[in-house]
C-alpha cells in the first residue's frame, strides 16, 4: 500500500513559443500543460490517460525536469526542485528515470548492452567497471534476458527484448520514481502482457513508485492504483482505478472507455456521441476546453472553466455538469 507523498505537482504549467528567434520575441505561447497538480505516494502506480497532443509526455518531462516549467511547483521527496540548477538536480537524477515509449531509438545502436544499462552508474560515477558489469548482468537476468546478451548490440534483439534492456538501464541506478512513457505501445499484444507483468513483479521487488503513461485505458486499468485522465493540458477527473471504469464522472472520460472494445459480444456499449478534434491551442475555446464536442454541453460550459473538485472520497472532476448548472 501507499505510504507517503513521493511527489508532489501543484499547478505546473508549461508554454512553448511559436516562431520568433534570438532578435524576435514569440508569435505566440502553446500551452502544452495548464494548472496540473496531484501527488504521487511511495509504492503507488499512477497512470496519465488522455488522446495524442493532451500533453500527458510533456508533464512527464517536466516532473523529471528534462525541459523547464512556465511556473508551478515540483516536490520530490520533500524537495522543491522546481528551479535546480543542472548541478543542484544531479543527485536527484538517479532517483527518477524514464522508459520510453519507442524501444527501438532509445537505445543507442553502436553501445553494446552492458554499456548502455551501466551509462547512468558512470555518468553519476559510481562503482568500478566490474562492479557495473555485475550490476548488469543481474538486472539482465532479472528482465528476463542472459548475462550473454551483455555483448551484443541492440539490433540482435526484438522490439520486447529491447523495451526489457531500457528497463535494466533504469533501474541500474536503484531509483524512487519510474516515469513510463507509453513503454508497451510499440510492442506486439502478446509482448505487452509480458513486459507489463515484469513491470509490476519489478515494482514490488525494487519498492518503486510509477507514473505510467499511456492511451491504452485497458493497460493503465491493469497497471495503476490511481488514474488521471488529461484533456488539453489539464486534468479533467482523478479517481482510484476501482472507481473510473465503474462510476466515471467526466463525459471525455466516459468517451474513453466506451472507445475500449470489449471482448464479449454481450457487453458492448452503446458508442459515446463525441464529435470533432481536440481544440486548436493558438484557438483555445472559451470555458470547458470540452465543451465543443460534448453532449451533455449547456451554458455555463462555454463561459466557465470549471475547476477540479471532489465529488467523491479521492474522486475529482472537472465538469460544471457534476458541479451544478448554476451560474
Amino acid at each position: 500500500m501507499p505510504e507517503s507523498n513521493l511527489l508532489q505537482v501543484t499547478e505546473l504549467t508549461k508554454h512553448f513559443p511559436l516562431g520568433g528567434g534570438l532578435a524576435f520575441k514569440p508569435q505566440a505561447w502553446i500551452p502544452a500543460v495548464d494548472g496540473v497538480s496531484f501527488t504521487v505516494s511511495k509504492g503507488e502506480s499512477f497512470g496519465l490517460v488522455g488522446e495524442s497532443g493532451c500533453g500527458k509526455t510533456t508533464l512527464g518531462r517536466l516532473i523529471l525536469r528534462l525541459i523547464d516549467p512556465t511556473s508551478g511547483r515540483i516536490i520530490f521527496d520533500d524537495q522543491d526542485i522546481t528551479e535546480l540548477s543542472r548541478s543542484q538536480m544531479r543527485p536527484y537524477r538517479s532517483k527518477m528515470q524514464i522508459i520510453f515509449q519507442d524501444p527501438y531509438s532509445s537505445l543507442d545502436p553502436r553501445m553494446k548492452v552492458e554499456a548502455i544499462i551501466t551509462e547512468p552508474l558512470g555518468v553519476n560515477k559510481l562503482l568500478s567497471k566490474s562492479q557495473r558489469r555485475e550490476i548488469a548482468t543481474e538486472l539482465l537476468e532479472k528482465v528476463g534476458l542472459r548475462a550473454i546478451d551483455l555483448d551484443k548490440y541492440p539490433h540482435e534483439f526484438s522490439g520486447g527484448q529491447r523495451q526489457r534492456i531500457g528497463i535494466a538501464r533504469a533501474l541500474c541506478v536503484r531509483p524512487e520514481l519510474i516515469v513510463a512513457d507509453e513503454p508497451v505501445s510499440a510492442l506486439d499484444v502478446s509482448i505487452q502482457a509480458q513486459v507489463i507483468n515484469l513491470m509490476e513483479d519489478l515494482k514490488d521487488e525494487f519498492k518503486l513508485s510509477y507514473i505510467f503513461i499511456s492511451h491504452d485505458l485497458s493497460v493503465v486499468h491493469h497497471v495503476c492504483d490511481r488514474i488521471a485522465v488529461m484533456y488539453f493540458g489539464a486534468i479533467v477527473e482523478l479517481a482510484p482505478n476501482e472507481v473510473f471504469n465503474i462510476s466515471p464522472r467526466h463525459p471525455y472520460t466516459e468517451a474513453l472507455l466506451q472507445s475500449v472494445p470489449l471482448p464479449d459480444p454481450h457487453r458492448q456499449t452503446k458508442p459515446f456521441a463525441m464529435e470533432g478534434d481536440v481544440p486548436n491551442p493558438l484557438e483555445p475555446p472559451t470555458g470547458c476546453a470540452f465543451h465543443p464536442r460534448c453532449q451533455y454541453v449547456f451554458d455555463k460550459c462555454r463561459v466557465k472553466t470549471p475547476p477540479l473538485v471532489a465529488v467523491a472520497s479521492d474522486h475529482f472532476v472537472a465538469c460544471w455538469l457534476n458541479q451544478g448548472r448554476g451560474l
